[in-house]
């Protein structure tokens, strides 16, 4: 089992399951969210849990998608896709060492203009596998 949470412990949550690799996400959304790219790996609903809760905040940030943070220290947490059955976590908030690799780059078109796009596989102008 592996655990994570927010800074302040407001939010805790569990997976039971296998981890994915991390991907970098350099959209738009994610970069204004956490002021950089977002580095997620992602869980199957079935092997994720919340164990503490009393913190966690959802907001849709489009049609398609939900992103979760602490409503309480700021901590970005979560994304969930409308309709997947995985949820993207953050890989800073695993508590401990993570033991997984950076997969790749996705949104690489949307990056920003302070940084290079370096290390970690494939890099994806957007986010489809045939980009």
């Amino acid at each position: 089992m592996r655990t994570g949470s927010c800074l302040c412990g407001a939010v805790k949550y569990e997976v039971h399951g296998p981890l994915r690799d991390v991907v970098a996400c350099h959209c738009e959304q994610c970069r204004k969210q956490t002021g950089n790219y977002m580095s997620a790996t992602a869980a199957q609903d079935q092997d994720f849990r919340i164990s503490e809760g009393r913190g966690l905040k959802w907001y849709h940030s489009s049609d398609t998608a939900k992103r979760g943070f602490c409503g309480e220290c700021g901590s970005v947490l979560f994304w969930k896709g409308e309709g997947r059955d995985y949820t993207a976590v953050t890989a800073g908030s695993l508590d401990g060492a993570s033991g997984l690799k950076l997969e790749g780059h996705i949104f690489c078109e949307s990056a920003g203009d302070y940084y290079e796009i370096a290390g970690g596989g494939y890099q994806k102008r957007r986010w489809r596998k045939d980009d």
